[in-house]
């Protein structure tokens, strides 16, 4: 990562686009019932208000993080086609001949079989590669490596 906004893949994109609808309808319910508590009585409620107020706190935390993340993607536009980086959907061929095209992405938040994480093993050798460069990489297997097919959508598999 260069420190520069990283662009991300739109399943990435729309894997955080959700969690920020929920995180918003879940901050909505936790406000609520902090205002519908105007009687705050024995230290039992005082301290479930402290907990809901900390909950509050943790949810905008969460919030500002996906909208400053959304906002820098927007910044950085879309991936690069000509290297691998955040963002990139890479196409693969793997010594065995198969094929995959994997989405290289910043965590593994976004629930999508085929997004490798950049801090990953194949992650960080894919990192900075052009179409037809070779990559070695560890897997619990042992060493492997990898031809990078193409960058961009998914490519032909032939």
């Amino acid at each position: 990562m260069t420190g520069d906004p990283e662009p991300i893949s739109a399943t990435a994109r729309r894997a955080l686009q959700q969690e920020l609808a929920d995180l918003r309808d879940e901050r909505r319910i936790v406000a609520g019932s902090l205002l519908d508590r105007t009687d705050v009585g024995d230290q039992a409620d005082q301290a479930e208000q402290l907990q809901r107020a900390g909950q509050l706190d943790r949810l905008d935390r969460r919030i500002e993080t996906i909208v400053e993340r959304l906002r820098q993607a927007d910044l950085a536009g879309p991936a690069s086609t000509d290297v691998v980086g955040v963002g990139s959907t890479v196409t693969v061929r793997f010594p065995d001949d198969s094929v995959e095209t994997l989405q290289i992405g910043e965590v593994a938040e976004a629930l999508d079989q085929n997004l490798v994480t950049a801090g990953s093993p194949l992650g960080r050798a894919l990192l900075g590669r052009h179409a037809g460069d070779a990559v070695r990489f560890d897997t619990p297997d042992g060493p492997s490596s990898a031809v990078v097919v193409s960058i961009g959508e998914q490519s032909e598999q032939g």
